[in-house]
Parts: C-alpha cells; sequence; structure tokens
C-alpha cells in the first residue's frame, strides 16, 4: 500500500566544496558512524573516493592520529556528538552552528551560515593571514636591520628614531588590514 524511502540530504555546497578542495589539492577522506550502504552512497554522490563507516569516536580518533604521525596535517569537519573528539584530535577543526553543544565546543571554528563554502572560506583566510604575517615579518626585520644600526651609529635623533619607528609599527597595522579586504 505505501513505500517510504529515505535519502541523506546534504549541506548546501557540499559538492562545491568537495570538489573545490580536491582541486586544490586537499586529499578528502569521509569517516561516519553510519551503515557502510549510506556512507558508500554519499561518498560516489560528493565524489570522495576514501571513506569509512562505522566509525565509533574512539575509531575516528585512532585515524586522526594515524595521519598526524604520517606527518599530514588534519582539518577536521563535523556536527555530530560522536564528532568532538575526533574535532578536539585534529589539527584543526571546523563545525557549523548546528552541530552538538560539545562538537562546537570542540571545535576550533564554528561557522554560522548552513553552507559548507565555509571550510573553503576558512582555508582561504587562513592561507592569506599567513602570507600577510609572512610579508610583516619580513619587513619588521628589514626595517630593524637597516634602521637599529643607524640609530646606534647616531646618525638620527631620538625623536626621529621614535617617528620611523611609529611609522613601520602603522606600516605593520596597514597591511595587517588586507585581510579585511580578501575576496575568496
Amino acid at each position: 500500500l505505501a513505500t517510504f524511502r529515505f535519502a541523506d540530504t546534504y549541506r548546501p555546497g557540499a559538492h562545491e566544496t568537495v570538489a573545490l578542495l580536491k582541486r586544490d589539492g586537499f586529499n578528502i577522506l569521509m569517516l561516519s558512524g553510519d551503515r557502510t550502504e549510506t556512507v558508500t552512497q554519499a561518498a560516489r554522490e560528493l565524489g570522495i573516493e576514501h571513506f569509512r563507516a562505522q566509525c565509533l569516536p574512539q575509531h575516528k580518533v585512532e585515524i586522526l592520529n594515524q595521519l598526524a604521525h604520517q606527518g599530514r596535517k588534519v582539518l577536521m569537519v563535523g556536527d555530530g556528538l560522536n564528532d568532538a573528539p575526533s574535532l578536539a584530535a585534529a589539527h584543526v577543526s571546523i563545525a557549523p552552528s548546528s552541530a552538538s553543544d560539545i562538537g562546537r565546543q570542540a571545535a576550533d571554528m564554528v561557522f554560522t551560515y548552513p553552507s559548507l563554502t565555509a571550510v573553503r572560506e576558512a582555508i582561504g583566510t587562513a592561507r592569506k593571514a599567513d602570507q600577510l604575517v609572512r610579508q610583516n615579518l619580513a619587513a619588521a626585520i628589514l626595517y630593524n636591520a637597516i634602521a637599529v644600526p643607524i640609530a646606534v651609529l647616531g646618525y638620527v635623533t631620538p625623536l626621529v628614531a621614535a617617528l620611523a619607528m611609529s611609522l613601520s609599527s602603522v606600516s605593520v597595522i596597514g597591511n595587517a588590514l588586507r585581510l579585511r579586504s580578501v575576496k575568496l
């Protein structure tokens, strides 16, 4: 008389995010506590080649630890109660705001909108921040390599040295503020 069919729905942006992360060279591994058939189908639909099903929370942590021992840096994205231990074990972890309380607490970052594109945006922002930090360090080293000997030799007055140091600080802050204009 009736047939009931159930299917998983994916977060908005899931297909796009997986494809873009793969294109960017990330190795994607899906770890799930769900049944093998369900996980296999989801992985196939999302284009994920590597997956494990029927994982208990401690199995997920063991897998993440194995990856870390291989020298890999692990980014974990999860939203379930059983993801909390692995979110805490990963190098970096992200959870949606709809995740369980313990999952949000264990994550390093919580994104507030439903789309998984937040994962790629977070990676892009972190890369840009890393680039700006390196630029600021290089500028500070260069500035000090030039300015300190000039000041020590007495070629500038204390007022000029103080103004130059302030200008250096303002330029470092200005460079760091460029992070706000990141468009991904």
